[in-house]
């Protein structure tokens, strides 16, 4: 049997052909000359023109490394090539693949933005017209982004449920009228008090005569007189103290480190004579005073905040019963 071998046509491609199917391509004569180049890649370079220039002086190849001519180039047909393009403003990197045309007339140089895609379409505001028809890029841009947009929701609503949780913990630790500590939050900082074995000062405080508020001038009245007392117990404790409501009208504050009566005594005289001040609701002026029980944990062998609550209460109602608007440290 004879084996004839099949007659190949030459094949040719007018240059808009060309434009079409490969947008970022170089024809490029046997000298090194550009004859020719992509409308994309002319895309790349506004102001200038890549036709006319030497290959070797618009471009910078890195890999393989020392490539200087057309011969090199030919050498290296049908290999992945790494190339720098100097004239634009700023450098843009490709991938490229160069074939020898017919005759020795030059070479057409293929090129593609490789991983570098992403940032190529947004700093020269591609599209998916800047490339061939049977290119995948654009769809692979949208995957990208779509992903993209994707985390950072994601990453928007984890924030956001973080805040919320904090918020949430925050609000559940908090007394909805005076936005002090609440019984909750007060059991918290003491139980790390104890098992920190840190000593600390205790105050019992309860507002005399806000019943008699809150009677005669309506509950209003006594929601700002409520608000008023939170403000002048935070101004008065220190920073690291916590004051939280534990009653309608009852206030404890927790002072750790200190542990002088005296210290706490002289704290608790400036907060009853803060709130012996005339306190103004509207037209009315609102009066109460303050009655405080003290304790602290260096009293005890074996500090126990059930027993130290119970003193400072015991030491408050020895202040109700002197007369009201003092303080007294209990006697364990």
């Amino acid at each position: 049997m004879n084996m004839t071998t099949p007659v190949v046509a030459p094949l040719a491609l007018a240059a808009d052909a060309l434009d079409r199917m490969m947008p970022l391509h170089l024809r490029i004569a046997a000298d090194g000359q550009i004859t020719g180049c992509g409308p994309t890649l002319a895309k790349l370079c506004p102001g200038t023109t890549l036709i006319g220039q030497n290959l070797f002086a618009a471009f910078d190849l890195r890999r393989p490394a020392g490539l200087a001519t057309v011969a090199g180039l030919a050498a290296h047909a049908g290999q992945k090539l790494r190339l720098i393009l100097r004239a634009t403003g700023q450098p843009v990197q490709f991938r490229g693949l160069a074939v020898p045309l017919a005759a020795g007339s030059g070479m057409v140089l293929n090129l593609s933005f490789g991983d570098g895609i992403v940032d190529a379409v947004r700093q020269h505001g591609l599209t998916d017209t800047d490339f061939a028809p049977t290119d995948m890029t654009v769809e692979m841009m949208f995957l990208v982004e779509a992903n993209r947009a994707a985390m950072r929701a994601l990453t928007s609503f984890a924030e956001r449920l973080a805040g919320d949780m904090k918020l949430a913990e925050s609000e559940a630790l908090t007394d909805a009228l005076t936005r002090l500590r609440n019984r909750r939050a007060l059991a918290m900082v003491l139980d790390a008090l104890l098992k920190s074995g840190t000593a600390f000062g205790l105050m019992h405080i309860d507002l005399d005569f806000f019943k008699a508020v809150n009677d005669a001038m309506g509950h209003a009245a006594g929601d700002h007189v409520l608000t008023h007392v939170a403000r002048v117990l935070q101004r008065e404790i220190r920073v690291g103290d916590t004051v939280a409501r534990v009653g309608g009208d009852e206030f404890v504050a927790v002072f750790p480190g200190l542990n002088s009566a005296v210290a706490l005594e002289s704290i608790a005289q400036r907060i009853i004579a803060a709130l012996t001040e005339p306190i103004r609701f509207e037209n009315q002026i609102c009066r109460i005073s303050a009655s405080i029980g003290i304790t602290v944990s260096t009293l005890y062998d074996q500090p126990d905040i059930d027993r130290m609550q119970t003193d400072a209460d015991a030491a408050l109602y020895a202040s109700k019963r002197a007369g009201r608007g003092r303080a007294s440290a209990c006697q364990p």
